[in-house]
């Protein structure tokens, strides 16, 4: 099966957990090489919606699509192929840094491995190891930085080369240092992609294609920063306060 595009599309998209309906009747759809940032209350359904595209559940009605074929008429293989994820929780093995990023393209050359830490700003970090690339990690990537760990997270994501691109921004502190690093590296891995980020951050949100406000598994609204912020709702809210507010994070 051949997707020629990447543009994607929620259609009348129904799911419930545990006897819960937590998505209700979304809709919605993300044109090719577009970001989208998706925001919302905690435990709204920003993530569960990126979970329902990577097949982590099944829906319970509707469909998505990926350039018109339901991902359910595709194979797990063919889905993930076409997505890479990014979360907070950075998942590294018990392997050699070299291993880890090699996880995102099996088949890719020593060359195409050091171009993505690169590009991820790790290379540097990596080559000041005693055994460089060959570094054993520990579990969970233990013995690194959550900013090295990240880094190396989307470097893997980099050589993976996904036509779609999930992000879950991070929330937690970070120092300005790997703050900056860590945004240079996204902002490679997002190049020309279709890019959904679980938003967080004002500077993202302000500058996505669109935004999509959730709020109990409903979009609420959805547009651009510039249309957004001239109708009263949520999202002016959010921004007009500035500042944490009822699970928001700015």
């Amino acid at each position: 099966m051949t997707i020629k595009n990447e543009n994607i599309a929620f259609q009348n998209v129904n799911f419930s957990y545990d006897d819960k309906q937590v998505i209700k009747n979304v809709n919605f759809e993300i044109p090719t090489q577009t970001s989208t940032a998706i925001i919302g209350p905690s435990g709204s359904g920003k993530s569960t919606l990126c979970h329902l595209l990577l097949r982590f559940y099944d829906i319970d009605d509707g469909n998505i699509r990926i350039d018109g074929v339901d991902i359910k008429d595709m194979t797990l293989s063919t889905l993930m192929s076409k997505i890479s994820a990014v979360f907070q929780k950075v998942y590294l093995f018990n392997d050699t840094i070299e291993n880890n990023i090699l996880f995102g393209n099996p088949g890719a050359t020593k060359e195409e491995i050091i171009r993505a830490a690169k590009q991820a700003c790790c290379h540097d970090f990596i080559m000041s190891l005693p055994e460089g690339y060959q570094t054993m990690l520990n579990e969970k990537g233990s013995n690194l930085s959550g900013g090295e760990r990240q880094r190396i997270s989307i470097a893997r994501a980099i050589l993976k080369d996904a036509p779609i691109i999930i992000l879950d921004e991070a929330t937690a502190s970070i120092d300005p240092e790997n703050e900056h690093l860590i945004q240079h590296a996204i902002d490679e891995l997002s190049k020309g992609k279709t890019v959904i980020t679980i938003a967080h951050k004002l500077e993202t949100i302000k500058n996505a294609d669109q935004i999509i406000v959730l709020c109990d598994g409903e979009i609420i609204q959805r547009g651009s920063h510039d249309e957004l912020i001239q109708k009263p709702g949520m999202y002016q809210d959010f921004i007009t306060i500035k500042s944490k507010s009822a699970g928001w994070k700015l």
